[in-house]
């Protein structure tokens, strides 16, 4: 890798990500300056997402911490910061193309999924539904489209049956992401474009729909039990409730499921090829 020392923005609205990358970069002899979160339509609650939102009093020291008021807003916001490079993870708009051009080295992005497969908002969503038994995880460059740039580093994370949540997942989608960065900035410092993606084999990660929404219990207790974890990944950022079932004659939104007894009362139900347990489930009107 270069021995230069990189100014570096950081882009995301994720503490941990931030504290993580803050502390990666810096031990590879670089400087994270700021990082550029986004306006929230509400406040994140630390008990809804296990994380404070990021602000002032969470962010990493050290770096001035800038908020967004829209996408356009970011290209003033990265040009006060002067970066060599922008490292972004963890934001949800796409960001101009004037944005992208601010940093002399360009823009690099963390995307959950083994691009061009599950492009889009919600992929780890999309890797239950498709029954991929694994996590994707791709470094890129980024480009004014949605997670088409050049490919920088892939890697494949395993699946735990008890993955529900961030909190379970996060470490060790971050450790992975961080063990492969070495590798994507020496790519960048060598003015590396990145693997061109192929159209072949890509495929878009939406939000999921009523097509997805209604639990069916004739299907197998691994189908279900993935139907319930894509939809707890998959935010509040669709339309749809889901998944929804029918559940000792009353309608609920199944919220968390296991494949084994956890006891503590969770409800025993019969799927099409044995046992599954609902944990945690939420009335519907």
């Amino acid at each position: 890798m270069s021995t230069e020392r990189w100014r570096i923005a950081l882009i995301t609205t994720v503490t941990p990500i931030a504290e993580v990358l803050t502390e990666a970069l810096q031990q590879m002899g670089h400087e994270p300056v700021a990082d550029i979160s986004a306006r929230r339509r509400r406040p994140v609650s630390a008990s809804g997402d296990g994380f404070p939102e990021l602000s002032d009093s969470s962010a990493p020291e050290g770096l001035d911490v800038m908020i967004a008021r829209n996408r356009h807003s970011m290209e003033p916001l990265l040009r006060a910061t002067r970066p060599d490079l922008a490292v972004c993870w963890g934001f949800s708009w796409r960001i101009p193309q004037a944005a992208l051009d601010v940093p002399r080295l360009g823009v690099i992005n963390c995307h959950p999924a083994l691009l061009p497969r599950h492009r889009g908002p919600i992929p780890i969503s999309w890797a239950f539904r498709d029954g991929d038994g694994q996590y994707g995880l791709t470094w890129h460059r980024m480009d004014a489209n949605l997670d088409t740039g050049g490919i920088l580093a892939q890697t494949t994370i395993p699946m735990e049956d008890d993955d529900f949540d961030y909190l379970a997942l996060g470490p060790r989608m971050i450790g992975s992401a961080v063990g492969l960065l070495p590798r994507v900035l020496e790519r960048v410092a060598a003015g590396d474009p990145g693997d061109a993606q192929s159209d072949e084999g890509a495929s878009w990660a939406g939000f999921l729909g009523d097509d997805y929404a209604t639990v069916d219990w004739s299907q197998s207790r691994r189908t279900i039990h993935d139907q319930a974890r894509a939809w707890a990944f998959a935010g509040s950022g669709g339309p749809v409730v889901g998944p929804v079932a029918e559940l000792n004659g009353e309608r609920v939104r199944l919220a968390r499921t296991a494949l084994s007894d956890p006891g503590g009362g969770a409800i025993r139900v019969e799927a099409g090829d044995g046992p599954l347990w609902v944990v945690r489930s939420e009335p519907l009107d």
